[in-house]
């Protein structure tokens, strides 16, 4: 290795020795965060370097595989470059950085198959799953296939060679619009993403705020706009997630706006050096750039010739240009540390965007003090605040911690707050990592209160992480431990919200379809919608309102009645006892775990007054069921998360 090597920073050889650790220990796919600017090509140059087989490092854009080859060369070592791009196409070294496209169009030059180790950059462009690959969010059907196939194809041909390819991604943003994050689990000790998630573990990652901090990264200070603004809030996004480029022309074009937001960023850029201008389309940038000084403004598209790209880019990374225009181009793969200005002029879908666009001004520059942020288009997201994995269901909603009532994990989901108190969240099972041993025993019987998840150990095997509730692992010093002890994890089962087998009463998943107990098929609400509605003797109600009320039954007992109103004005009525503690444990069984908006909170009304006094804190069902019994109706079944063909309450309380 070259005497003049670059020298790795402390979070990168962390980096460097987790992916080790995990890939002795296991062939399930990884991934490694690390904000942009942080040098994740070092990192891949270092892994290459140690890597005993053959290395093969994917990008989807020549500047990319440029870059991570230049890295790797710095240690004065030789790789090959597969990319037509880059007007070379070799595939015989050690190690070999080729362009996606490129390799899947010549996989006869890997046909040997004989590589160890893959490494996917920028691995958040393209959603993979267990046993194939699905697409990129993109524009067009035809992109979605060419970016699914192209992945799938290199990896099925290098796993025909070797089943135990070695896959590691890399990325900024670990997580794809409208789908959550693209890992299962987190070395910290938790689930992430979804099971089928194609990689399977994150084994590192250095969080934006504490590159900042520790002065590896520029600091972003965002500025919002005061007087002159676009208002995005009235748009709907596409079931890909994105907006129609159409609905952003109808917010951005000839809007009077655009010459003072313009005017604002000329005023605010006056001392600064190089400013990145992020237009909504591209009839949008082509008038932000008729209101920018001339000699000093250029403008990149989708559709800028390559040559006149390069030209353009070369031009500002050389400061003979101050402001550069783009859209949806320069997000990823592009790196001018000298940039201290970011004008966003367009709304962005995902925190995930939000931050690849940012983190093109956090690279530090000799003389940068920090970088300005400009939004004119009232982003909603937090550079530093985690993604979640469901939508935000509201604008009111915000991340809140719930802790588990079974293995003490802090999980983060979507929720309101009344002061510190959790009043409502939207999770629906534990995302804490349990050893298989835990998982097993929670299994047995007597290990729950009215609960049996013969789940847990049913998924045995399965998982990976770290450890549980409040005993996981953090910091840098213990993360080898918890890469290393990955493979014997499994998800916690407790689910905050459910849908209960009528064959063995176990919990599912809300969205189930099948139990995942005893494999039975779950009965479909609208099945039971339809049937209750053609017995003489059932009555289904619409719920519009619930309530709560601390009353006396016929015999002068103390007692809680819950009233149930649909839009007509009928109404079903059910009654609970809190007064012994055996009441209360019924209570809490039957009633709290379904209607509480903050599930696997620890309230527990000791009366039917506290019961009514904290009604804010349940929900109402989309719809009940109820039975003639003698002359009264006994309450059965209650719908809750209601998502089938009928038609609910247009006021549903709660």
């Amino acid at each position: 290795m070259s005497a003049n090597a670059p020298q790795l920073r402390p979070y990168q050889t962390q980096a460097v020795d987790n992916v080790i650790v995990h890939f002795r220990g296991s062939d399930d796919p990884a991934v490694v965060v690390l904000p942009t600017g942080s040098g994740k090509s070092l990192v891949i140059a270092e892994l290459a370097r140690r890597a005993r087989g053959r290395v093969l490092v994917l990008a989807h854009v020549r500047e990319l595989v440029e870059q991570n080859h230049a890295k790797y060369l710095a240690y004065g070592l030789e790789a090959d470059i597969f990319s037509a791009g880059l007007k070379r196409k070799e595939s015989a070294r050690q190690v070999v950085f080729g362009s996606v496209q490129s390799v899947v169009n010549g996989l006869e030059a890997f046909a040997a198959g004989d590589f160890t180790l893959l490494v996917i950059d920028e691995c958040h462009r393209v959603a993979l799953r267990h046993g194939g690959a699905e697409s990129e969010v993109q524009t067009s059907a035809a992109a979605r296939a060419r970016a699914s196939s192209s992945y799938a194809q290199v990896i099925a041909r290098l796993r025909q060679a070797r089943p135990n390819l070695k896959i590691l991604g890399l990325t900024a943003t670990p997580y794809r619009l409208g789908e959550g994050f693209l890992y299962y689990r987190h070395y910290h000790g938790m689930v992430k993403g979804p099971e089928d998630a194609f990689f399977r573990d994150c084994v590192f990652e250095q969080p934006l705020r504490v590159m900042v901090r520790q002065g590896y990264l520029a600091e972003p200070r965002r500025l919002d706009a005061a007087l002159a603004f676009y208002d995005f809030s009235h748009l709907v996004a596409q079931r890909n997630g994105q907006f129609a480029e159409r609905d952003l022309n109808g917010v951005v074009q000839g809007n009077r706006a655009t010459p003072q937001i313009v005017a604002d960023v000329i005023e605010r850029a006056r001392d600064r050096e190089g400013v990145m201008i992020f237009a909504a389309t591209v009839a949008h940038a082509e008038e932000v750039l008729g209101l920018l000084p001339a000699e000093a403004s250029a403008l990149v598209t989708g559709a800028t010739p390559g040559p006149e790209r390069e030209r353009l880019i070369a031009a500002f990374k050389a400061r003979e240009l101050k402001y550069l225009v783009n859209v949806a181009v320069l997000t990823t793969g592009f790196d001018a540390p000298h940039v201290d200005v970011i004008a966003i002029l367009r709304p962005t879908e995902s925190v995930g965007l939000y931050q690849q666009i940012v983190g093109r001004g956090l690279r530090l520059s000799p003389g940068k003090r920090d970088c300005l942020v400009l939004d004119y288009a009232g982003n909603p997201w937090d550079l530093y605040a985690p993604e979640i994995d469901q939508a935000r269901p509201d604008s009111e909603s915000e991340p809140v911690q719930v802790e588990c009532p079974e293995c003490g994990f802090a999980n983060t989901f979507w929720g309101k707050r009344d002061g510190d108190l959790v009043i409502e969240h939207h999770g629906r099972r534990c995302q804490g990592l349990l050893s298989t041993r835990d998982a097993v025993d929670r299994a047995q019987p007597g290990a729950q209160d009215d609960r049996s998840n013969p789940e847990a150990s049913a998924s045995a095997g399965v998982g990976a992480g770290a450890n549980k509730g409040k005993g996981t692992a953090s910091g840098a010093n213990k993360a080898k431990g918890a890469a290393s002890g990955a493979s014997n994890k499994v998800q916690c089962t407790f689910r905050f919200r459910f849908k209960v087998c009528e064959q063995c009463g176990g919990e599912n998943d809300i969205a189930a379809r099948a139990c995942g107990h005893c494999g039975e098929r779950l009965v479909d609400p609208d099945d039971k919608l339809r049937d209750a509605l053609k017995l003489k003797h059932a009555k289904v109600l619409r719920v519009s309102g619930m309530q709560l009320q601390a009353t006396t039954n016929g015999r002068g007992v103390p007692r809680l009645k819950v009233t149930y109103h649909d839009e007509d004005g009928d109404t079903l009525d059910e009654w609970f006892g809190l007064e012994t503690r055996g009441q209360r444990h019924v209570f809490a069984r039957l009633f709290l775990r379904q209607h509480l908006r903050a599930p696997g909170s620890d309230w527990q009304p000791a009366s039917a007054e506290e019961a009514a006094a904290e009604a804010h804190r349940l929900r109402a069902p989309d719809f009940v069921i109820a039975r003639k019994s003698g002359r009264y109706w006994r309450l059965g079944e209650k719908l809750f998360d209601y998502a089938g063909r009928y038609r609910t309450a247009e006021a549903a309380d709660g």
